[in-house]
């Protein structure tokens, strides 16, 4: 029996939204299609809902294209970590793509005559990054933030987050996704030794 494919939820759940917009390349890609991309984009509130199309497959291939490594700059690395030119050229790259301009917000009229936010212009690729670097820049010279960036300790997720749980105590990226998977695979373990030793 084959069981219907679904495109998993969008998750805002890092502590920022560029680490968010990492994500969306795990467990595979979320922004190959102008739907998937149309709804990261509106669920990220990058855009009011009510903007008109912003997802053509031209703009989907470039932000698809752009690169998402598993850790910002600045987050917690395996050795060995990158050298000081490479975390330049990743910060020189991050501030070109937050000089974009972004369009302005605006209230309009709904055709109910309730005020309603609205883009004077529709945004392209640039002006979304544009956004998303403006977000890591917030995110690199805020020291208390980067002191909490951890990575799921779930095996094989590359997520990185922002730790602001009592006492710093947070282990993975989302307790219903990598934090169940390792409960299940706990008790697995304790059953298998338990019968073992029977």
């Amino acid at each position: 029996m084959t069981g219907t494919w679904h495109t998993p939820a969008p998750r805002f759940d890092c502590g920022h939204l560029c680490l968010d917009f990492l994500t969306t390349t795990h467990p595979e890609e979320q922004l190959d299609t102008p739907t998937g991309l149309r709804t990261w984009i509106t669920a990220a509130h990058l855009v009011p809902e009510t903007t008109p199309s912003t997802t053509s497959p031209p703009l989907a291939g470039r932000l698809q294209r752009t690169p998402r490594p598993h850790r910002p700059v600045g987050a917690p690395h395996p050795r060995p970590r990158p050298g000081p030119r490479a975390v330049d050229i990743s910060l020189a790259r991050v501030n070109d793509l937050a000089r974009a301009a972004t369009p302005a917000l605006r209230a309009v009229r709904a055709p109910d005559g309730t005020l309603t936010r609205a883009l004077d212009r529709v945004p392209e690729c640039a002006a979304l990054l544009a956004v998303l670097a403006r977000d890591t820049v917030e995110l690199l010279t805020d020291p208390v933030a980067c002191a909490s960036l951890r990575q799921c300790a779930g095996d094989n997720c590359p997520v990185v987050y922002v730790d602001t749980s009592r006492g710093r105590r947070r282990r993975w990226c989302s307790s219903e996704i990598c934090g169940n998977r390792e409960r299940v695979a706990r008790h697995r373990r304790r059953a298998d030794l338990a019968r073992a030793r029977a």
